[in-house]
């Protein structure tokens, strides 16, 4: 009998250092190597503090700022409840919500079209990301806080615009934590 648990114990101990131990932190090592900054979890650092990630939303409010897509989160982009909300299109919690978005974002009664991201939130909740549209949206709204001209700030989206991953995977975007870093670039948050 103790010949046969021998080798299976042997075995285990044996697949559990390579699979548990080993395989994990040679992959980690490469990772830290050859993607540092991605394994790091893509911080952005401003004056050598951590102001984000290029890989998680953030909420933003103030009007002299480009605004991400609705988060489904938690509160709102909190990475430790990452998940859609789980609501139906028949869900009236849901349209509720997305016609008050809809009316913060076009306040002449939906005379004119939203991008759907203006007004959907991701499945994670915590998308980084927003399309050229929106962000051309809002444009309007920023001109007239921070007193930049909308060419300017045209110009500014234009720039940030991330194409499709080889041409064909995706949508264009445009990341808005690193647009809204170039926004304060161009001015100071406070006018």
């Amino acid at each position: 009998m103790l010949s046969y648990l021998r080798p299976a114990f042997l075995m285990l101990i044996i697949m559990t250092l390579l699979t548990g131990l080993a395989y994990p932190l040679a992959i980690t090592g490469i990772g830290q190597l050859a993607f540092s900054n991605q394994a790091n979890g893509s911080a952005i650092a401003l004056n050598n503090k951590v102001v984000g990630s290029e890989l998680i939303g953030q909420a933003w409010s103030s009007d002299k700022y480009f605004w991400g897509r609705p988060s489904a989160a938690g509160k709102g982009y909190d990475a430790a409840a990452s998940s859609g909300s789980n609501l139906g299109p028949t869900s009236k919690a849901l349209m509720e919500r997305i016609m008050a978005d809809v009316k913060k974002l076009n306040p002449s009664n939906g005379a004119n079209p939203l991008p759907a991201d203006a007004v959907t939130a991701s499945a994670s909740g915590l998308d980084p990301h927003i399309s050229p549209a929106f962000a051309l949206l809002q444009i309007a709204r920023i001109a007239k806080s921070r007193g930049i001209a909308e060419p300017q700030l045209s110009a500014l989206v234009a720039t940030h615009i991330e194409n499709p991953v080889l041409g064909i995977f995706g949508e264009p975007r445009i990341n808005v934590l690193l647009l809204n870093l170039a926004l304060d670039g161009l001015t100071s948050p406070n006018g």
